[in-house]
């Protein structure tokens, strides 16, 4: 693959896991309410059927976030340490923010150098 290939397919992945880390983020706290008032106010059946929608929707969204962590993951090669943080960034509340901030700037320091790093040898840091 030439060098603006990889770096035009390694833009796009980082731009696509951008966008689905802050919308599994934001679903992810929208969920947090959802439950907080389901589970601790007790809100009524009133309220609830407004919001019921809301575990469904992340539960999808989450799938979406997946195959986007995992295409960037294997466009810039990185190790198995940080696709575990990237995928427990749409578990862990407000962790999705953290990581993404962290794997797009690295990801766009990779992506400056113009090539890929070599299968494995990629021991960046995990945020």
């Amino acid at each position: 693959m030439a060098a603006t290939d990889w770096t035009s397919k390694a833009n796009g992945a980082l731009r696509r896991y951008r966008v689905m880390a802050w919308v599994t983020g934001v679903m992810l706290l929208v969920l947090v309410a959802e439950m907080t008032l389901k589970y601790l106010v007790q809100a009524g059946p009133e309220l609830m059927r407004w919001i019921e929608w809301v575990p469904f929707a992340h539960g999808w969204i989450y799938v979406v976030y997946l195959v986007t962590v995992v295409d960037v993951w294997s466009t810039l090669r990185w190790g198995f340490g940080r696709l575990a943080a990237m995928v427990l960034g749409g578990v862990v509340p407000v962790m999705s923010f953290v990581v993404e901030r962290t794997v797009h700037r690295d990801g766009l320091a990779q992506v400056a150098v113009g090539r890929p790093a070599p299968r494995g040898a990629s021991r960046t840091r995990v945020p």
